[in-house]
């Protein structure tokens, strides 16, 4: 009898990697789409710079490893990768900073590690944190949602934004995000995290053009749409067991429940669960992100002390932190306790009895 051995992801159904890789960027699809619509034509370009430097950097590794280039990259996740990092920076980021942290990701959180199997944080997290941190200008520089934009910049002004810095006019971002009024639009989180620190209380904040929409008003304009549309295809993966609830539902379960315990207590500086819920990447962080096969937690009980644990440092993070979304932070802490988890839920062996207590003092 021979055993054969393989690293991960382990999949119990009759789907190999790239097909499962596939089917994540297939319930991506209603996301990037409501991001086009509400940030313009840099999402898409974005994703092509993410891509092809993802797929031709991996490419050269695995050859000078002397590796099978083509099965490697036909399992999809230096595509994934990409994807994942292209719809979490901002549309308009030069285009060196975006082949950088496509690079990055696949060079230095992926193949150093070993490749896809062996990689300990979620690559895609890594080269945005890495960004972050060495661009925090650049990294925050979100045009606003079209409908507060007047309309978002059209393919070919985008491209020359992305590329040169400027649009055809000769505006730059920081001109584009100005509104009329003078007022400099910011991201939801953005918006109500300045705004605190000025003494304005979070009801206030819900007030300005950022948030005031016909239906829910802790629901910032086009953010809300594309946090909705995350959902949609994050439960598709879970009607097509792609993924399982464990970790998209303790992690959002988790952000609702912080978020309400500090909305309670003092309404006027904390945001609501509402507000935490649908603005910023809590959602896609939930269901194509957190869920990453390779770097969470393997045990169904693990699954969810993992998923819980980064809701509540998404919530810490954007609440007392010095950035105003955490998801990256949250997962990549995370990641590092994936290994203590695992070693502390992981099933009984089959067959061994549960070891007896002591009775009596005996």
């Amino acid at each position: 009898m021979k055993l054969s051995l393989s690293s991960s992801p382990h999949l119990r159904r009759k789907r190999d990697t790239g097909q499962v890789m596939r089917m994540v960027i297939y319930a991506m699809v209603p996301g990037i789409a409501a991001q086009c619509y509400v940030f313009g034509w840099g999402v898409l370009i974005q994703a092509c710079l993410a891509v092809a430097a993802a797929v031709v950097c991996e490419g050269l590794i695995l050859t000078l490893r002397k590796k099978n280039v083509e099965r490697a990259l036909s399992d999809y996740s230096a595509i994934l990768t990409a994807l994942l990092l292209a719809v979490s920076i901002p549309p308009t980021l030069p285009w060196w900073m975006t082949i950088l942290g496509a690079v990055f990701a696949i060079a230095v959180a992926k193949q150093v590690y070993g490749g896809l199997g062996f990689n300990m944080f979620n690559p895609a997290m890594i080269a945005y944190v890495m960004l972050l941190v060495s661009f925090p200008a650049a990294m925050t520089m979100w045009l606003p949602p079209a409908g507060l934009l007047g309309g978002a910049p059209g393919f070919i002004d985008t491209v020359s934004l992305i590329f040169t810095g400027f649009t055809q006019n000769g505006y730059d971002v920081t001109q584009l995000r100005t509104l009329v009024d003078g007022v400099t639009a910011a991201t939801p989180l953005d918006a109500v995290k300045t705004g605190l620190t000025q003494g304005k209380t979070y009801s206030e904040l819900l007030a300005t053009p950022t948030f005031t929409t016909p239906v829910i008003d802790a629901m910032g304009k086009g953010w809300g749409l594309v946090s909705l549309a995350y959902l949609a295809g994050g439960l598709l993966l879970i009607r097509t067991r792609i993924i399982t609830w464990h970790i998209p539902g303790s992690l959002i379960l988790s952000v609702a429940i912080v978020s309400l315990a500090l909305h309670l207590a003092d309404g006027d500086h904390y945001a609501s669960p509402v507000f935490h819920l649908l603005n910023g990447a809590v959602l896609i962080g939930a269901f194509f992100i957190a869920t990453d096969p390779v770097s969470a937690s393997t045990t169904p009980r693990g699954r969810i002390i993992f998923g819980a644990a980064i809701g509540f440092w998404i919530v810490i993070i954007r609440t007392f932190g010095g950035y105003p979304d955490a998801v990256a932070f949250g997962v990549i802490i995370m990641n590092m306790a994936v290994p203590l988890i695992d070693y502390y839920t992981r099933p009984r062996t089959y067959g061994r009895a549960a070891p007896r207590k002591p009775q009596g003092g005996r």
